[in-house]
């Protein structure tokens, strides 16, 4: 992708990584705003339970980051470190690290009414599976909660005992 600069060239378009204070996102997003830069920050939708309730909130799908959209060959980085909320530019040598837009524009694909759409579970409750890694390789289990950090709690018979174990989604194979 290209954009079109007051000096009539095009150029390619770039997004900068600005590392934020916690939980900033929003007030540094607002501050680069102000200053005329296109920011952009993915957002996910999380399940958080408080006190006897359950509701879905937006966070960050990089906490503590956003994007900054900016030509690579241009030096007006430097206002985005002094931003309030920003911590720092993620840097690559004397000059800021991009990502390009093609990276962006993914992401921005899988955006459902403002949020990403995590692709779909692997795995579902009350799947039989093998385990691959650790000590319990080779064994037979059933799955009985899938966990937001790609962790399975499975049941296994040991012993002639049914027990629980919370295993990496990594370890597991689909039988």
């Amino acid at each position: 992708m290209f954009t079109e600069y007051s000096n009539g060239q095009a150029e390619p378009v770039y997004w900068a990584v600005a590392n934020t204070k916690p939980s900033r996102e929003a007030v540094a997003r607002d501050g680069l705003e102000r200053q005329d830069f296109t920011v952009y920050c993915p957002m996910l939708k999380k399940r958080v339970r408080h006190a006897r309730q359950t509701r879905d909130v937006m966070r960050a799908l990089f906490p503590g980051y956003l994007f900054v959209q900016m030509p690579r060959e241009t030096a007006r980085w430097r206002p985005i470190s002094f931003t309030t909320g920003i911590r720092h530019l993620v840097k690559c040598g004397d000059g800021p690290g991009v990502v390009g837009d093609s990276f962006v524009r993914a992401l921005k694909a899988r955006e459902i009414n403002g949020a990403i759409v995590r692709p779909a579970e692997p795995y579902r409750i009350g799947q039989p599976v093998r385990l691959t890694g650790g000590a319990l390789m080779g064994q037979i289990a059933t799955i009985i909660e899938l966990d937001e950090r790609d962790r399975l709690l499975v049941l296994m018979q040991l012993l002639s005992r049914p027990v629980k174990v919370r295993v990496e989604a990594a370890d597991v194979a689909a039988i």
